[in-house]
């Protein structure tokens, strides 16, 4: 029997190409992912704006050696509740061929981990409307809904 290990750390330039997969192999997502080397310079320099912010991180999930899953944190401060700071946990993807092994509940685990160490108030995420299953993950989680969102898109 093989040991599998996983792995969760900050993403490196060199993961791009398996993060991009996992947005591209999302038929949910419609966020127009595509693994297209056409599109690689707006992947790179969205990568570059994530690394040079103190207050966003991406990373990946490796299952031996192999990024199997992502999942994006941003850290907001607002002057409510006494200027507190939350963790926002935004792009979680895990592989579709091995979802359901733990490695999504490992990827917020490791973030709700994180946002305890570094005292803020609360975590929160958004998932689309359409996840049903995700929700139920939330919710299994500990995540409760609490409030509606509304998006203006621009492009």
């Amino acid at each position: 029997m093989q040991v599998q290990t996983l792995q969760i750390r900050e993403a490196t330039e060199n993961d791009l190409e398996a993060i991009i997969a996992l947005f591209a192999d999302d038929p949910l997502g419609g966020h127009g992912d595509t693994t297209d080397l056409d599109a690689q310079p707006k992947y790179r320099a969205a990568f570059a704006r994530i690394a040079a912010s103190p207050n966003e991180t991406l990373y990946v999930a490796e299952l031996d050696g192999e990024v199997v899953g992502t999942f994006q944190t941003m850290i907001t401060t607002t002057m409510t509740a006494l200027g507190s700071s939350s963790m926002i946990i935004e792009a979680v993807q895990t592989r579709a061929d091995i979802r359901g092994r733990g490695i999504g509940a490992a990827m917020i685990g490791y973030a709700v981990e994180r946002a305890r160490t570094e005292s803020m108030r609360l975590v929160q995420l958004t998932s689309n409307a359409a996840r049903k299953d995700a929700h139920r993950f939330y919710e299994r989680l500990g995540f409760a809904p609490s409030h509606l969102g509304f998006k203006l898109k621009l492009k």
